[in-house]
């Protein structure tokens, strides 16, 4: 009798257990989420973050490590791989140190704007590199967070029109060789500088100048220690909200969809407040007593493409890429 029972009972738990709807994401355990980024507290990503963090108070406990408190730049993504931290701001340079296909994607002149931008990595394109990214670096990219588009800014107030002017000036490229060439495209003798030291290397004169979205420059008081700003628009900046597919893929689908629309919440608000701040700095870094003027961008252009396709930069891109991303509309 007692056998009979227990069969009866355990067929009963049994049957309930199927007949229950699936557990939302708030009613499974809480998980921690880690996120390292390289970038100021005050900066437009930061408080985009933040909100990150708000959204998903319910059902994560996020820890924000900005100012490279965490991790320094370039070793965010070891770090992910290593298990020691969920989530980073991942340069796309950083990740073509271990994909070459993907330095096409940090390469000069290669988006035509931020909308060009997220529509190729919303698009098949995307899809592909970031199968990479899960294949072969056991990555997950949620998607890019624009900061601003890249323009040259000097100690020297030497006017700059072509790259042949850039000559000689040690330009603050940070660590890496996607970065360093990118520097060598623009003429420039490039000087890796972590982001951190970046201020002080041009208060003492260490380095000639650096390359950051004017946001971004102002953010950190760069301005004080230049004398002008040159409208190189060479880069299309960005970087790759990531998390670790380890992690990623022990999380309910609910949880994930969390996530995701967190992060393309955090990265709408990011991408609209640069775009407005951008149309400010010109304005605010005139009135701080610094030039601010437009190059020959078509010769600056002309001249970093010849470079990176005369390089061993390219050996490794998709065959017709810089096509297929041209033709994105």
């Amino acid at each position: 009798m007692r056998s009979h029972i227990g069969r009866r009972s355990a067929m009963t738990a049994a049957a309930a257990a199927l007949a229950a709807p699936a557990i939302p994401a708030r009613a499974q355990a809480r998980r921690r989420i880690r996120f390292t980024a390289v970038f100021s507290d005050q900066d437009i990503r930061a408080e985009a973050m933040r909100g990150f963090q708000r959204d998903l108070a319910s059902d994560f406990d996020v820890e924000l490590h900005l100012n490279a408190t965490l991790f320094r730049q370039g070793t965010e993504l070891v770090a992910i791989q290593r298990g020691n931290v969920e989530m980073a701001n991942l340069a796309p340079q950083d990740l073509s140190r271990q994909i070459p296909a993907w330095s096409v994607m940090a390469s000069a002149y290669l988006f035509r704007d931020a909308d060009h931008m997220r529509k190729v990595f919303d698009g098949e394109i995307g899809r592909e590199f970031n199968r990479m990214a899960r294949d072969q670096l056991n990555v997950h990219v949620l998607g890019p967070l624009y900061f601003g588009t890249r323009h040259v800014n000097l100690r020297p107030r030497k006017r700059i029109s072509t790259p042949a002017d850039m000559a000689g000036m040690k330009l603050r490229m940070p660590p890496g060789e996607t970065w360093q060439f990118l520097g060598e495209a623009l003429g420039a003798n490039p000087t890796p500088v972590a982001f951190a030291e970046l201020y002080t290397a041009l208060q003492s004169g260490t380095v000639d100048g650096q390359d950051n979205p004017l946001p971004t420059s102002r953010t950190m008081r760069f301005h004080e220690v230049t004398t002008q700003f040159v409208l190189t628009s060479h880069l299309v900046a960005y970087d790759l909200l990531s998390i670790s597919t380890r992690f990623w893929d022990g999380l309910a689908q609910a949880q994930r969809d969390a996530i995701q629309a967190a992060v393309n919440k955090a990265i709408d608000q990011s991408t609209q407040r640069h775009l407005a701040q951008e149309q400010e700095m010109v304005t605010f870094f005139r009135s701080q007593g610094l030039e601010v003027y437009e190059p020959d961008v078509a010769a600056f252009r002309a001249e970093a493409q010849r470079r990176y396709l005369a390089s061993p930069q390219s050996q490794g891109w998709p065959a017709g890429i810089l096509d297929r991303i041209a033709a994105v509309r």
